[in-house]
Order: C-alpha cells, then structure tokens, then sequence
C-alpha cells in the first residue's frame, strides 16, 4: 500500500509543475522549502566562508565542536540556503551538532567546477575557524550529494584532511544518466526524469565530459574515503545511482550504509514535517552522525 502522506506530497507538486523558465525554477523550489518553518528554538547566522555565502544553524542540542557541512540539491541551476534550511535544522537537532549550509555558485552562469570550488573553499573555512576533521560531516542531497563526494576525492587528492564521513540523500552521480532506474522508475517519479537531467547535465558541465569524474564521481576513485551513509527512494529514477555508488564505494573499500526507502521519492527529507518516513529518515541521520563523530 502506498504511504498516503508522500502522496499528498505527490498533489503538492503536481499542482505545481516545474516551469520552463530558470528564474521560475529556482523560485518554485525556494517556494517549496518555504512552506515548512524553521522551529523557533534554531538559531540562524549568515556568513562569509572564504568568499562564499553560507549559513550556520544551531538548535538547543547541538555541541558546537560537531558540524554538518551541507550541500543543497537543484541539479546545480537551483536550490539555495532557503529551500533547505529547515530539513537542514531538523537534521542537525537529530545529530547534535552545528550545520553549515554553502550557496555555491550555479550553472548556467557558474558552470563546473565553480561549485566544486565553492564546496572546498568553504570546507577549508571550517577548518581554518577551528573545526578538527574528525569532528565534520560532510553531507549533500541530489546533485549536492554528488558534489560532496567530488569535494572528499578533492581533499584527498590535494592532502587535505577528510571530514569523517559521508551522508548522501538521494545522490546525482553519474550525469550520463545511464541508469537502469531511469527508465523503470520513469512512471512513478513525479520529479526526475532523464531528459531533465541530461538538460541540468549541459548546464552545467558546458562542454565538459559527463564521465568527468570530479563531475560525476560515479566514475571516481573512492579509495579512502571515510564512512558513508547512502539514503535514496525506492521511487526514484536516481536509484541506480545510489545503488551503483554504495556498490563502487564498497568496492574500493570504503564503509557504506546503503538504506533504500520503500514508496519514497526525490528528496523526501525536505517533506519531514509532514510525512513520517521523512522523519525516520533524519533520525537515521543523526544517528549516523553522532555514532561517528561521538
């Protein structure tokens, strides 16, 4: 039997259908995140991390030492600080820990690896203020998701101190779009769909490989990666790229947690306070978080 709260959700955005215009888009998702307040207890503060605009958010729980470094999805043409902001809160009450949320530039007008830039700039803020490694999560949901696995291989690659390990929410990881998810869940995905992503894929890549692997780090190697957490929907044309990546992460020796959630769609954490599964799932989070950086 379906879940009739991410059905109500479904309604939510079929009466809301994604425009063609790039303004329209980005406004429709801020809208989104809109309709869920952030709890009066969460504390919000902008700043500047090495030129790029983020933003902390704290709840009462929260140890001040521990951080989650977020990285928003929107298929690098949208998403912001504002439509995540308050999944983001909920996720950091859940983890006991500060987050850090960056507005990395976006394509078409910033195209890769702008926002890769953006991401290792900002991590490199938070150790600069302070933050040990082994007290950062590093965590981004869709393209975002992919971003912060481009952003650990960029540490690593460039002897920058890991953070201690990984969450992605329903990750982007291969912008060839070959999954076989994306046709077979093609009929019950109100959100994703591949000619979409190939378009996102142009934008921003603009001429670059889509086998590029700091672009899509599907094709990257992950040898030395800390701990992951992979969370997807079980109706998601982007299944296949959590499944591919739990599967090449592992296979370079990398500990994965791979939880595949029956009935959910793209991103159904930004939905937590109306459907239940949204919660569990960033209970499941915290939990994650606290039993590494604890």
């Amino acid at each position: 039997m379906a879940d009739p709260e991410i059905e109500a959700v479904r309604e939510i955005l079929s009466s809301s259908p994604r425009p063609a215009d790039l303004a329209a888009r980005r406004a429709r998702l801020d809208a989104l995140g809109a309709r869920y307040e952030v709890p009066s207890d969460v504390q919000v503060q902008p700043v500047r991390a090495n030129g790029v605009p983020a933003e902390w958010t704290q709840t009462p729980e929260a140890d001040v030492d521990r951080v989650i470094m977020f990285l928003h999805g929107g298929g690098y043409v949208s998403g912001s600080i504002a439509s995540h902001r308050h999944m983001l809160a909920e996720t950091g009450r859940q983890a006991r820990a500060r987050t850090f949320a960056i507005d990395y530039r976006l394509a078409p007008e910033h195209p890769f690896p702008a926002a890769l830039d953006d991401a290792v700039a900002a991590y490199g803020f938070l150790l600069a203020s302070g933050y040990r490694p082994e007290n950062i999560a590093l965590a981004g949901e869709s393209a975002g998701g992919g971003l912060a696995l481009a952003t650990a291989v960029t540490l690593r690659d460039t002897g920058v101190a890991l953070p201690a390990c990984l969450w992605c929410s329903s990750p982007w990881v291969d912008l060839t779009a070959s999954g076989a998810s994306m046709a077979t869940k093609a009929p019950v995905d109100p959100l994703i769909q591949k000619p979409y992503l190939l378009e996102l894929a142009a934008c921003y890549l603009n001429g670059a490989s889509p086998l590029a692997p700091l672009a899509s780090p599907l094709h990257a190697d992950l040898r030395g990666l800390p701990p992951m957490l992979i969370q997807v929907g079980s109706a998601e044309t982007l299944l296949d790229d959590a499944v591919r990546l739990a599967g090449v992460a592992g296979a370079a020796d990398v500990s994965v947690t791979l939880q595949i959630w029956p009935d959910m769609i793209h991103a159904w954490h930004l939905f937590y306070q109306q459907v239940a599964a949204g919660r569990r799932a960033l209970v499941s989070v915290g939990a994650f978080v606290r039993s590494i950086l604890e």
